[in-house]
């Protein structure tokens, strides 16, 4: 019930860094993720209903019903579920320790549970009270801050130009690793716009990551990516079309922190500078979808944060897709990315260069066909600042034309009055 990793080296009290998986505790951990999550998703609705957390119809949201907004609980508890399943694993039943020490380096899980529960609780108070943009980005960097305080950091790169050598960052790696991760939560958080989107796209990321912690050895990561993709389809049992509950932001944020912090155990200490493009482009997808909203706001003139319907999934709608289709449509372009990632960083040479170019091929079809770069390359200048000189011009000459009527309209009004008198 093993597979054999490559051989890599130890770590003192756990687990060695490149251990055998064993699929049983995969299993285990698996399911107990998916039927937490499913079990806690009714008291999620509940909680949600009773704090009014719920998504009334607008203009801008495709739901035409009121639906309760805070399935975060859910995915919350079923992760902690899949954690203490694996503590008790460890603990009661003899399992390996995946996370006793990290590629020789401690890592405080205190500390990286507290980060998460952080980023959780900005989610859970925006779905009920809907935070400022500056206070929840603020809260998203205070979770990300504790959560690299822990230890678990992106401290170090492969060098491309030197064999078996890294680029250390040093202090860098406390801003670096932030960013990363503010940047993950997010990504999520604005995928999420159509039943099951959000949940479907971190399902395929956290899949493509096991499969990449498993190709490469590393057992805790693989361990993580399990939980998240449990919760991921336990969730989906209620939040597919039509959905009966969203996830809100107590999930994306969640959800996107996660992906984060899995990604950085799966690519720690790597021999391969491209495995950090892994999870990068296995959430291409909603990375692609963030890099062009913002763009499009920011030619716009309108906050960063301002909602649109211009993100893929509106443009999808728009095109006459379903919600299904256009999920189903995301999905694939998502799981062919996931796909070329894996390949990528198990190939060398030209078969390498090819799958980088069949990724650009990909994404340069989808952008196209979608034709998400045209508000962006349009100019949307606010007319008060630049004004063509044709339009000036004509301005100048309505207000010509406005002041010889009104000079009209008086000497007229002037000459029937001298009449009458």
């Amino acid at each position: 019930m093993r597979m054999r990793a490559r051989p890599g080296r130890g770590a003192a009290g756990g687990k060695r860094e490149n251990a055998p998986m064993n699929w049983i505790e995969c299993c285990i951990v698996l399911a107990a993720a998916i039927l937490a999550t499913v079990a806690l998703t009714p008291l999620a609705k509940c909680i949600a209903v009773k704090a009014d957390a719920i998504d009334y119809p607008d203009r801008r949201r495709v739901n035409t019903v009121p639906i309760p907004r805070m399935g975060g609980i859910a995915i919350f508890g079923g992760m902690a579920v899949g954690a203490i399943v694996i503590y008790g694993g460890v603990k009661l039943l003899g399992w390996d320790n995946p996370f006793y020490q990290l590629f020789g380096k401690s890592i405080n899980y205190v500390l990286l549970g507290a980060g998460i529960t952080c980023m959780f609780a900005v989610g859970v108070i925006d779905d009920i009270v809907s935070l400022r943009p500056k206070v929840k980005l603020a809260g998203q960097v205070i979770a990300a801050c504790v959560t690299s305080a822990s230890g678990l950091l992106l401290t170090n790169i492969q060098n491309p130009f030197v064999h078996d050598a890294f680029i250390e960052f040093g202090w860098l790696a406390y801003p670096i690793t932030v960013l990363y991760l503010v940047a993950f939560a997010n990504v999520i958080n604005l995928i999420d716009g159509l039943d099951g989107l959000a949940s479907s796209i971190s399902a395929i990321s956290a899949a493509t990551i096991f499969v990449f912690s498993t190709l490469a050895g590393r057992y805790g990561a693989a361990l993580v990516s399990l939980v998240i993709l449990g919760t991921c389809l336990g969730f989906l049992k209620s939040n597919h079309h039509p959905a009966s509950i969203f996830m809100g932001d107590s999930g994306a944020l969640l959800l996107g922190m996660m992906l984060g912090i899995v990604s950085l155990l799966a690519v720690a200490r790597s021999t391969l500078f491209i495995s950090l493009l892994v999870p990068i482009v296995a959430a291409g997808v909603p990375i692609i979808d963030t890099a062009v909203a913002i763009v499009r706001r920011k030619r716009a003139h309108q906050p960063v944060s301002a909602a649109d319907r211009g993100h893929i999934h509106h443009r999808l709608l728009s095109a006459g897709f379903s919600q299904n289709a256009t999920v189903l449509i995301m999905s694939a372009w998502t799981l062919a990315l996931a796909v070329c990632s894996i390949i990528m960083a198990e190939s060398q040479g030209m078969i390498r260069v090819l799958v980088i170019i069949v990724i650009a091929v990909i994404t340069a079809f989808a952008i196209g066909k979608l034709h998400l770069f045209e508000p962006v390359l349009r100019h949307h200048y606010n007319p008060r600042h630049v004004i063509p000189r044709k339009l000036r011009r004509s301005q100048e000459l309505q207000a010509q034309a406005g002041e010889q009527v009104e000079a009209s309209v008086e000497e007229r009004l002037a000459e029937e009055l001298s009449e009458k008198e």
